[in-house]
């Protein structure tokens, strides 16, 4: 089986052929596709191909699923004995692409 090691997002992913990953929010729409040309390594049965620090005409080509937001956390800060409280909550944004083929 054949994997590849992404850059995107500021982020590493371990991608094979048919997963399905959450990455960082890109600005494409659903079913569109996006091709992610940073490989950092690719790795199958023959052998393995690392880059310094990118594989030179090596990409990864996914089709988007959907965008969306994650679940909320929720973020309190408080100091005692001073009246200070807040509260806040926060949705991380992302995106879901299904990897369609490895190029390298």
């Amino acid at each position: 089986m054949k994997h590849a090691i992404i850059e995107t997002g500021g982020k590493q992913y371990r991608v094979a052929e048919g997963d399905v990953i959450f990455i960082e929010k890109l600005g494409v729409e659903d079913g569109d596709s996006v091709t992610f040309d940073r490989v950092l390594a690719v790795i199958d049965e023959a052998g393995s191909k690392f880059g310094a620090p990118v594989i030179d005409g090596a990409e990864v080509s996914a089709s988007v699923l959907k965008n969306g937001k994650a679940r909320k956390i929720h973020v309190y800060k408080m100091k005692p004995k001073k009246g200070y409280r807040l509260s806040k909550g926060h949705r991380q944004p992302y995106t879901q692409v299904k990897i369609d083929a490895i190029k390298a």
